[in-house]
């Protein structure tokens, strides 16, 4: 299944419950859409959402509101039903937002342009936490709800590790050779893998997040986005527009699961029944995959590559630098986000969140 967006799609997320799923586009639109397992997806509505690009959009309160979050600063909040603005929050950040992610029920992280956390409390509707540990965009973010942490990676090469409870930077890994684009925490919270644009997965060992413990070469461009399978494997999105699965630990591609085009992938998704794979290309094609016949199909796509390559790390690191790390970066590599350039600052202060319309 698939749609053909008008402008580029950023970002994507599936309703919690419902055969519904959203995007939100570099024009600052959000398009809905209704698929079925025998149908191409049904578009519902489109709506002009924010100034600049939309680069985030998730679903919250139970699927019955869309929260946006754009390069023009604000946050957005949209009824589902209608794609109408509930509230919005103009001045969210000081800078363009690239990254949202929901924590709990009652509470969303955003990251900016210039490398600033904020946690929002939806009930308070107030900001209740800050981290400003990054010097660059910040590219991607996890929460780990059993330490209340959020893991974040930054255009600035580092690994973040922010505690809710405390309010401070637990940990800041070392400056890496690459940005780090990506990353998902995998072996039942042992191990932190990011994605770089060499196309290495760098592997962090959880409380050793100075320096990576691995690195693994089997990817052959830039890695941009990536989902947890598994605590074994993961799903990757290329720069090269191929979908491939891929082991950790050993580490390995274990195999391309799909071509989505010859364009960089730009989000993946999964169902809330993880029966449907969800990419965005900069081909502008939302396509939706059976997560099965993938698994299990036939997988032919554009080029060869190694089944397996890579070194196989094991659970036992010798480093010794402890988890308490707060530290704060001394250089940037000075780069920009693929989605930066469309923000623009703001001197305001931020309102309450969701201030109301």
């Amino acid at each position: 299944m698939e749609v053909l967006h008008e402008e580029m799609p950023f970002d994507l997320d599936f309703h919690p419950s419902s055969p519904l799923v959203v995007t939100s586009l570099i024009t600052g639109e959000l398009c809905l859409f209704r698929y079925g397992p025998e149908s191409q997806p049904e578009r519902l509505f489109s709506v002009k959402a924010h100034k600049e690009s939309c680069r985030a959009v998730r679903f919250v309160d139970s699927g019955k509101v869309i929260l946006s979050g754009s390069a023009d600063c604000s946050v957005l909040a949209s009824d589902v039903e209608t794609g109408k603005a509930i509230a919005r929050l103009e001045d969210a950040h000081e800078n363009g937002i690239n990254r949202l992610i929901c924590l709990t029920e009652t509470t969303v992280a955003t990251g900016d342009d210039e490398g600033c956390i904020k946690v929002w409390d939806t009930r308070e509707r107030s900001c209740c936490n800050t981290f400003h540990v990054h010097e660059d965009y910040i590219s991607d973010m996890t929460y780990v709800a059993d330490s209340n942490q959020i893991l974040a990676t930054s255009g600035d090469g580092t690994l973040s590790v922010n505690n809710l409870r405390r309010n401070k930077v637990k940990s800041q890994s070392e400056f890496s050779e690459d940005e780090l684009l990506s990353l998902v925490v995998m072996k039942n919270g042992k191990k932190v893998v990011c994605g770089t644009p060499s196309g290495a997965l760098l592997l962090y060992s959880w409380g050793y997040f100075k320096d990576c413990s691995d690195r693994f070469l089997g990817h052959t461009q830039s890695v941009d986005t990536m989902l947890k399978l598994d605590e074994e494997t993961l799903i990757s999105g290329a720069s090269d527009g191929v979908i491939r699965l891929v082991g950790i630990l050993p580490n390995r591609i274990i195999q391309p699961l799909a071509e989505h085009s010859e364009y960089p992938i730009e989000a993946l998704a999964f169902s809330n029944d993880k029966r449907y794979l969800g990419s965005l290309s900069h081909d502008k094609m939302l396509k939706l995959w059976n997560l099965q016949e993938l698994l299990n199909g036939p997988h032919v796509v554009n080029g060869g590559e190694p089944a397996e390559s890579g070194s196989d790390d094991s659970d036992d690191d010798g480093n010794d630098d402890g988890m308490d790390v707060d530290m704060a970066p001394t250089s940037s590599k000075g780069s920009r986000s693929k989605k930066a350039g469309k923000g623009q600052s703001s001197s305001r202060p931020a309102s309450d969140f969701f201030a109301d319309l």
